[in-house]
């Protein structure tokens, strides 16, 4: 059900805003430090644990499909209500860690796409699969094939 992908989601926005929480407060600041990220994390993460085991169901796919698709607009909208000008204005370590933040992920992606090797695209998934469908489909005649 559609339903299950949504709770999923739910309970990893639940742990990931409390773990935010909890990362503000060791951090001394006043805010939910990446709750949402976290959460996604947690996200993708039971995804994964899902399919490995077997147990990811259509319903449960389409809600945690639909929902992840919106992870990229609702972290542009809780950023945009950041107060980032007097963030900047409190000095140049702001500039300096979201400079250094942007450069570390760059290069994890980076050295992660080196060591994982070959991938297949999803463009090469969907000509094997098309390949597959328009095989065609041998007709049984008397107990042979042909």
């Amino acid at each position: 059900m559609t339903i299950s992908g949504v709770a999923l989601l739910a309970i990893c926005t639940l742990l990931g805003g409390l773990l935010g929480d909890l990362l503000g407060v060791a951090l001394g600041v006043k805010a939910n430090v990446g709750g949402v990220g976290i959460a996604m994390m947690f996200l993708i993460a039971a995804r994964l644990w899902l399919v490995r085991h077997g147990i990811l169901s259509h319903g449960l796919k389409t809600g945690v499909e639909f929902w992840g698709s919106f992870y990229i607009p609702i972290v542009v909208a809780m950023a945009a209500q950041q107060n980032v000008v007097a963030a900047a204005k409190g000095g140049p370590i702001v500039v300096i860690a979201g400079i250094g933040a942007v450069a570390v992920c760059f290069a994890m992606v980076a050295l992660i796409g080196r060591f994982s090797g070959r991938v297949e695209t999803m463009d090469e998934i969907e000509a094997r699969e098309a390949e597959a469908l328009a095989a065609p489909v041998p007709h049984f005649k008397s107990g042979r094939i042909g």
